[in-house]
């Protein structure tokens, strides 16, 4: 609106008297009033939607590559040293430290011929028999095929294998009513067909058992490990069978 137009609109006014001008006050008021509620009205939608919408909503936040982790077991060759490495979990994968060495065939086997080989180590000696009746950890045909180390549990002497109904030789007055292994040391007696349990004599504890395996298309009888406890003076009565690799040489 130019000077001139404004000089008229108030001439106007002056000319329609004190009515006009409250009317003109009043729409000015107005549209005031109308700015400032638009103005109220927009502050607050801003401040609604920064509360409802976050700047960085976590939808749009990149996700996180799933994390894994794998472990590998590798026991240590003769030392019996163990180390465990982790880098992805579901996964595992361990190497045995003891050796595959074939012991028999199931031809050379009998309830009444023993075998006699060394194992792990080759200072270390063992007995393998057919008992005649399904055992604990038993191979073959018949899981009647089952071995054991033959150093005595209580000071490390060498027993015998005396079968059912058969004496030792210190005692021919003894008959044994299983398949057993007799120390002539001081008595212990072993059953072997239940694990190596002792039945009689001194000894603390059970002779350990070799871990067998039977290969039905050859007829082999391979040892592929040992059980617990330790080979006598292999720190005698532990659990950790990695002792019963120290101490001497593997065999091959």
């Amino acid at each position: 609106m130019t000077s001139t137009e404004r000089d008229e609109e108030t001439k106007e006014e002056q000319k329609a008297g004190p009515s006009a001008r409250e009317t003109g006050r009043r729409r000015f008021l107005k549209v005031g009033l109308t700015a400032g509620l638009v103005l109220v009205v927009v502050g607050i939608a801003g401040v609604a939607r920064s509360l409802i919408s976050p700047p960085n909503p976590p939808q749009a936040q990149e996700a996180a590559a799933p994390q894994t982790t794998t472990v590998t077991v590798t026991v240590g060759g003769s030392g019996g040293n163990s180390t465990a490495g982790a880098s992805t979990a579901s996964t595992s994968t361990s190497s045995s430290p003891f050796p595959r060495l074939m012991v028999a065939n199931l031809s050379d086997v009998s309830t009444t011929t023993p075998v006699y080989f060394n194992y792990p180590l080759q200072e270390a000696p063992n007995i393998l028999v057919k008992l005649g009746v399904a055992a604990p950890g038993g191979v073959g045909p018949d899981n009647d095929i089952v071995a054991f180390s033959q150093v005595c549990q209580h000071l490390g002497c060498i027993y015998g294998f005396v079968p059912e109904g058969g004496a030792p030789a210190c005692d021919s007055s003894y008959k044994a009513p299983g398949p057993e292994g007799y120390c002539c040391c001081h008595g212990s007696i072993y059953d072997l067909a239940k694990a190596g349990a002792v039945v009689g004599g001194p000894a603390p504890r059970p002779v350990p058992q070799v871990t067998l395996e039977f290969d039905s298309s050859s007829g082999n009888i391979y040892a592929v490990g040992m059980g617990p406890p330790t080979i006598f003076g292999h720190d005698t009565g532990s659990s950790d069978v990695l002792n019963d690799l120290q101490g001497g040489t593997l065999v091959s």
